[in-house]
């Protein structure tokens, strides 16, 4: 079966936007032929998804970023070419779904210098057992600071995204002041002076 075919909307042989908000902003490891700011319409970025297999294990997760219903979400589009989709969306669903916890959609994205076009996104499925919801703040610190797997660790990872939207002008003051708690969580306490 061609991987195209398993597309929640089939391309047809043409070329395909693929909506980026997390380590696919910064670490695609995929061949495109356009990279531009896009608003995806009715999803949230959000620390929503316990990590198992990349950055974390199932004795010790870790947390990373998910798609959860409501809102938008700016992050980048981009352009794979008609004869390299079936081979992208293979690499894809290799990377994003291995534990299935993410759900292939076509979403309406605001694309810079565009009109607003279909583009494959990986959302998070709420009915999965590492949908992990809103969790209170502490938690989320204390599951970053936690995570660590083959990808390297959770603190890297949210660090890297908050580091590369703030590169697109996008500031999440609520994600950056989780990343201050975490650095201030994980630096040693000096020691008192006597």
């Amino acid at each position: 079966m061609k991987y195209r075919e398993r597309l929640p909307w089939s391309s047809d042989g043409n070329d395909l936007w693929v909506f980026a908000y997390g380590s696919l902003m910064w670490n695609p490891a995929f061949d495109h032929l356009d990279a531009r700011d896009g608003r995806l319409l009715g999803y949230h970025r959000k620390l929503c998804i316990y990590s198992t297999a990349y950055r974390g294990t199932t004795e010790q997760p870790g947390l990373v970023f998910g798609l959860d219903a409501g809102g938008s979400c700016r992050g980048r589009v981009l352009l794979v070419a008609a004869d390299e989709v079936d081979r992208t969306i293979e690499y894809l669903y290799r990377r994003e779904m291995v534990t299935n916890v993410y759900v292939p959609i076509m979403g309406q994205v605001r694309i810079s210098g565009l009109r607003t076009r279909r583009a494959l996104a990986f959302v998070a499925d709420s009915r999965h057992e590492q949908y992990a919801g809103s969790l209170p703040d502490d938690e989320v610190v204390r599951l970053v600071l936690q995570g660590r797997g083959p990808a390297g660790t959770c603190m890297d990872y949210v660090r890297a995204t908050v580091e590369h939207l703030s590169r697109l002008g996008v500031r999440d003051r609520h994600l950056e002041r989780l990343v201050a708690h975490a650095v201030a969580a994980r630096s040693p306490t000096p020691p008192e002076k006597h």
